[in-house]
Formats: structure tokens, sequence, C-alpha cells
């Protein structure tokens, strides 16, 4: 790729996610180098996961969390573990010049909940090389993130079937 961009998908809507996975999708059709990380989510625990494997050749999602972790309750100190050990392996990733699209999934939860300083991701994302497409998701984005993006899509919550009592539906929103 010529020129990478960095994209953000935040806010308090549905898609974050699902957003940067078509992106992933698409760009690994096209033959380009993708990597997939996520922040708070356990090995195996989402629809993407799976129908990534079976794409040939498999594109791999890189887990860091447990899937216990509840956005307003603190964190463990296992998926702090995880998510610190993660973040060096998204470092690795972005400073490589070997892919073409790094994805970073619920990267603002753990900034925000204080699990990675901000001006450390910051570093990363601004060493970037020129090529590579960083897409960052998650709610409550920081705002210097924002600044510093290309370009920032806002999902806005309308109406959600959870305002009616209906739990997160295993294919569908995970």
């Amino acid at each position: 790729m010529q020129q990478g961009i960095i994209e953000v998908y935040t806010g308090d809507g549905k898609g974050k996610t699902t957003a940067a996975i078509g992106l992933a999708a698409r760009a690994w059709g096209r033959g380009l180098k993708v990597k997939v990380f996520q922040f708070l989510k356990a090995a195996g625990e989402s629809g993407e996961h799976w129908a990534f494997l079976s794409f040939n050749p498999a594109l791999h999602i890189y887990p860091f969390g447990t899937g216990e972790f509840i956005f307003d309750q603190p964190p463990s100190p296992k998926e702090i573990e995880l998510a610190t050990q993660g973040w060096e392996q998204v470092e690795e990733a972005i400073s490589s010049d070997k892919l073409d699209m790094v994805i970073i999934d619920e990267i603002s939860h753990v900034i925000n909940k204080g699990i990675l300083p901000l001006e450390k991701v910051l570093t990363a994302l601004k060493g970037k090389p020129e090529r590579l497409e960083l897409i960052l998701t998650g709610r409550d984005m920081p705002e210097e993130i924002i600044e510093l993006a290309d370009l920032v899509t806002e999902m806005k919550l309308v109406k959600h079937p959870y305002q009616k009592g209906v739990t997160a539906r295993k294919g569908i929103e995970f």
C-alpha cells in the first residue's frame, strides 16, 4: 500500500469492531498483510475468530484478555498482565514495516482504565510506517487519538435491543 492512514471507530453505538473486521476481511482478500489484535477479549469467543480461521490461509486474531472484564469494574491483575504483554506485540507489529494493516480493537478501554499510558500509545501511532493502515476501535476514544487520526467514525446509539433486556447473541454481537 502506498499511503496508510489512522482510522478510528468509536461511539456508544454498535458496529465498531464489526467495521474493523470488515476492513480486515477486505484487505486480506486483496492479499494485504493484516494483523488483528483484540484487547480484553478471550481467544475463540468471537465469530470473527472462527470465520478468519476458515480463510485460506487463515487470518489469526490475537486476543489479549480473559473475556471476563466488565467495563464498569476495575480490570483484574490478569487483564492488566495480558494487555501489557499484548501491547508489546502491537508495538512490534506497528514498527516492523512488514504489514499493510494493523487493527487494535478495544484500545480505548485499556487506555481509559489506566492499563496503558496514552502517551505510549500515541508514540507508537505517530511512529507508524507511512504505508501502514492503522484501525483503532472502542468507546470513549481519547481526544488526542481522535485529533491524530485521519478518519474518525462515531457510532451513535439510537436504539438497541439491550434496552429491552435482550442479551448479546452468538453470531450477531460476538
